[in-house]
C-alpha cells in the first residue's frame, strides 16, 4: 500500500522507521514546521522530518491538515494514513482522503487516557500497565474503533520519557501488524468499551511537588513530569529540580521520620519527607547549575536542619 505518515516528536520515529523498511511504500511524511530551540533559538526540525530526510523521504511540513495540505495529499493518491503525535487534529474531508482513511497509534490503552499526554497521566497516577493502541482515526479525541492494543507494564522507577521511549518501539511492530492486515483485507476493529477518562497536557503547575501527598504519589509525580514540564520545588527562594527520586531505600537501617518536605542526608542518600514517610531524591538541579547528585547538594547546604523543600 502507498502510505502517508504523520508525527513530530521523537515517539513517532520508530513506527516512520519500521514502516520505511516494511512491503509497503511511504509517499510523504506529514509533520509540523521547525520551531526555535535551544537558547539561541535555532529553527530546528523535528524528530520525524529529521528522520524522513534522512530515510529520504518526501516531507510536508504544516501546523495543520488544511485545505491545501489536504490537496497535496490526496494527489499522492494514498490507501492510508498513519498517524503517531503529529500535534495537530485531523477534520473532514482529510480524514477521507485515504482510501483507508487513517489509523492512529496512541500511548494507552483506550478508552483510558485520551488526549495528549497519556503516558504521563499514567505514570502520574502509579498505574502499573498500559498499552500502546492502534485504532481507525475519527473526528472525536481518540475515539476511534481499535485494531489491535498491546499492553506494556510500566516500570516502578522509569520516568515517563523512559516508558514512552520504550513503548514508541513496541508500538511501531503493533502498527505494522495493523497496516499487513488492512492491505491483506483481513483487519477488524472494535469499538471502544468502558468509560474515557482525558489525559491533558500537562503543565509547568503539574511539576511543582506536594510532599504532603504519601511517599508513592510524591515519587509518581516525579517520574510522571519527567522530562516535561520536569519537577520541582522551593528550597527557600531557590527553585530546585527533582530528576529523580526512587523508592529503595538503599539501607538495612531503618529511615528517620521526616515531616513533609524535610530534608536529611541517611547512609549518603538524600530524604526527603512525605505525607506517610520518606523518600529518597537521587539527581537535582538548583536554579541556575547544572543536574547533580542529590546527596552531595546537601552537603553543600550545610546544616540541614530546618530546611524543607516546598
Amino acid at each position: 500500500m502507498r502510505l502517508v505518515v504523520a508525527g513530530s516528536p521523537a515517539a513517532a520515529v520508530p513506527t516512520l522507521r519500521r514502516l520505511a523498511v516494511s512491503d509497503h511504500e511511504i509517499a510523504a511524511v506529514l509533520t509540523r514546521p521547525p520551531t526555535p530551540q535551544g537558547r539561541k533559538r535555532v529553527l530546528t526540525p523535528t524528530p520525524v522530518a529529521e528522520a524522513a530526510a534522512e530515510l529520504g523521504l518526501p516531507v510536508i511540513e504544516a501546523s495543520r491538515v488544511d485545505d491545501a495540505v489536504t490537496a497535496r495529499i490526496a494527489a499522492l493518491d494514498v490507501d492510508l494514513g498513519v498517524i503517531v503525535a503529529y500535534g495537530a487534529l485531523l477534520r473532514r474531508p482529510a480524514l477521507d482522503t485515504p482510501r483507508h482513511g487513517w489509523i492512529n497509534l496512541h500511548f494507552s490503552d483506550l478508552p483510558a487516557y485520551r488526549g495528549a499526554a497519556p503516558v504521563q497521566r499514567a505514570v502520574m497516577a502509579g498505574d502499573a500497565s498500559t498499552a500502546a493502541t492502534v485504532f481507525q482515526l475519527v473526528e472525536a479525541l481518540d475515539a476511534g474503533p481499535v485494531f489491535a492494543a498491546e499492553p506494556f507494564a510500566i516500570d516502578g522507577e522509569a520516568t515517563a520519557g523512559e516508558v514512552l521511549a520504550a513503548m514508541a518501539e513496541t508500538g511501531a511492530e503493533v502498527v505494522a501488524r495493523v497496516v499487513d492486515d488492512i492491505a491483506a483485507g483481513t483487519a477488524t476493529a472494535t469499538e471502544q468499551v468502558g468509560e474515557p477518562t482525558l489525559a491533558p497536557k500537562t503543565t509547568i503547575e503539574d511539576g511543582h511537588v506536594d510532599f504532603t501527598a504519601d511517599a508513592a504519589a510524591v515519587h509518581a509525580r516525579i517520574r510522571g513530569v519527567t522530562p516535561e514540564p520536569g519537577a520541582f520545588a522551593h528550597l527557600g527562594d531557590t527553585r530546585v529540580k527533582l530528576l529523580r527520586a526512587t523508592r529503595d531505600p538503599g539501607s538495612a537501617g531503618p529511615a528517620p521520620q521526616l515531616a513533609p518536605g524535610a530534608l536529611t542526608v541517611h547512609d549518603g542518600r538524600l530524604l526527603v519527607g512525605t505525607g506517610d514517610g520518606p523518600l529518597v531524591l537521587t539527581e537535582v538541579q538548583p536554579a541556575g547549575k547544572k543536574p547533580m547528585d542529590a546527596a552531595a547538594w546537601a552537603r553543600g547546604l550545610g546544616d540541614l536542619s530546618g530546611k524543607a523543600l516546598a
